[in-house]
């Protein structure tokens, strides 16, 4: 066999593999999704938790105290999207008939302006009362989600006790592992900076959609507050995604005035938070480009469903870090960075 074909065989041998384990964690959705919920609430606890053991807190309490601020949070969180998305789902059919009507009399207002639009083919291509329909059927499949809270909780506390004595383990087991530690941490610090700010510019967005909301009159305003927090974590689009089942809901309840006034409230919120307030937080770039980002917003989502969306960027940087130790692959984590790294444009 000659060079060329053992090169053409070796690629083909691995994308026959990279298909398999794509399919395989497909199927495995249910599985890995609450695992990679757990492992990912573990990095940002880990901060704390070894925080405060170098303070002299013994390690069960330590881990006490960190478990029970998130369980607080998690409490708050699928209380509250448990009892508005049941009320909301209740009241769904009357929010999409009036949603019809009003789109239906805005045709004929545009027909009486000499604009012809066809409302049959218009509305079996686009149905507002669909979208809404699809805002639900999200909250439920988030809300499925999180009534796995009890095993996320506890698989996160496993892995905080296993990740306390891990550096030990691996200088035992392997025979590099100052390589490997040095790899864990760099991808440990990247993603725990990343999801720390993510969160609390998510949450802060949430605050500000939930008291605009709240002062505009606007139904469920801390459901639609929830929805903002957290797609504010899906790169590009999340926030446009999260600000249309609410002014959809202000044109139905509080008129067209109103639900401009919440897109802008929307806007507003999102360019501050996310043009100004987010980059001088993160300080530096993630090291992704904008179209990985999006590509791996659509990829991730369609192999793990909302959380997968959720969590695209972390996982794509799991990809890229691991990419990165290995010298065949560097060169696909160089394509994935926004920029080329310093010593290999020095080379060229």
């Amino acid at each position: 066999m000659s060079g060329s074909e053992h090169k053409s065989a070796g690629f083909i041998l691995t994308l026959a593999a990279l298909i398999i384990i794509i399919a395989g964690l497909k199927t495995a959705q249910a599985l890995l999704v609450p695992f990679l919920l757990a492992f990912f609430i573990s990095v940002i606890c880990a901060g704390p938790f070894f925080w405060l053991q170098q303070r002299k807190i013994p390690a069960p309490v330590a881990l006490l105290l960190v478990i029970s601020v998130v369980m607080l949070g998690g409490l708050v969180v699928v209380t509250l999207i448990g009892t508005s998305v049941n009320d909301f789902t209740n009241e769904l059919p009357v929010y999409q008939d009036k949603l019809r009507i009003q789109t239906l009399t805005l045709f004929d207002w545009l027909d009486k302006l000499g604009i012809k639009i066809s409302k049959q083919i218009l509305l079996e291509h686009f149905n507002p009362g669909s979208i809404m329909q699809s805002a639900a059927s999200m909250l439920a499949t988030a809300g499925g989600v999180l009534t796995n809270s009890f095993m996320i909780m506890l698989t996160v506390v496993f892995i905080l006790f296993e990740a306390a004595g891990m550096p030990n383990k691996l200088r035992a087991a392997l025979p590099d592992a100052d390589s490997s530690l040095a790899s864990f941490e760099k991808f440990s610090t990247s993603v725990r900076q990343y999801l720390v700010i993510k969160t609390i510019v998510s949450l802060g967005t949430g605050l500000v959609v939930t008291i605009g909301l709240l002062l505009l009159g606007l139904d469920y305003a801390p459901l639609w507050g929830m929805i903002a927090f957290l797609l504010n974590y899906v790169p590009n689009i999340g926030s446009i995604i999260a600000a249309i089942p609410a002014i959809l809901l202000a044109v139905v309840q509080l008129g067209p005035i109103h639900a401009l006034l919440v897109a802008v409230l929307y806007l507003v919120t999102n360019v501050v938070m996310g043009n100004a307030v987010e980059p001088r937080m993160m300080g530096q770039k993630l090291g992704l480009s904008a179209l990985v980002i999006f590509i791996s917003l659509v990829f991730w989502g369609w192999v793990l469903g909302p959380v997968g969306m959720l969590l695209s960027v972390p996982l794509t940087m799991v990809v890229k870090i691991a990419l990165e130790v290995n010298d065949s692959t560097r060169w696909m984590a160089i394509l994935l960075s926004s920029d080329v790294p310093a010593k290999t444009a020095a080379e060229k």
